[in-house]
């Protein structure tokens, strides 16, 4: 099983469908995905190996990949970046077969985004999109110990501490506050 270079996420596996089962392709994806979603800011191409492996039913896609987002710190709402990791595993089922070209029926469970097209490409455009998106993590944050903003005056308390008056707190209350504090 030889690898090469790939600069696409469609990729024709024409031949690997005429293969027998376990049959193996291997390849290095480098593509440029910026604009693959709306609500993403990609900062770097995708990048890492993809195999395709021939099942009795189509093609099974097994990747490893990276790419780096910029997010925002839900603390101190700075942009930071990221790198995210993708493992997928994959199967895409052909829309006809390969040897007759008459359509294969799509099962009702299948999904658009797993269907070989008629002309045998497979496209892990829409895969990626949805792995990336479940990568993003919920709540960002820029480092660890990050400080926030000052619930009064809204400096970055990375960059310094503010000239804020601390408030007194009511000494029965005091346990809450603690509790409200960014560690």
């Amino acid at each position: 099983m030889e690898a090469r270079h790939q600069t696409t996420m469609r990729i024709n596996c024409a031949q690997l469908l005429k293969g027998q089962t376990g049959a193996a392709r291997r390849l290095d994806l480098l593509e440029d995905i910026t604009g693959i979603d709306d609500d993403l800011k990609i900062e770097s191409p995708i990048r890492g190996p993809v195999t395709l492996i021939r099942t009795a039913d189509g093609i099974l896609v097994t990747a490893s990949l990276k790419t780096d987002l910029e997010l925002e710190c839900r603390r101190c709402l700075e942009s930071f970046s990221t790198t995210v990791e993708l493992d997928l595993q994959e199967e895409f089922h052909p829309s006809v077969d390969i040897s007759t070209g008459a359509k294969i029926p799509v099962a009702d469970t299948e999904e658009d985004a797993t269907v070989i097209d008629e002309h045998h490409v497979l496209d892990m455009t829409e895969v990626v999109r949805q792995a990336i998106c479940l990568a993003v993590p919920m709540s960002a944050l820029c480092r660890e110990d990050c400080g926030g903003l000052c619930s009064m005056c809204g400096q970055n308390l990375n960059e310094g501490q503010c000239q804020c008056v601390a408030e007194t707190v009511d000494p029965r209350l005091e346990v809450l506050k603690e509790l409200l504090q960014p560690h």
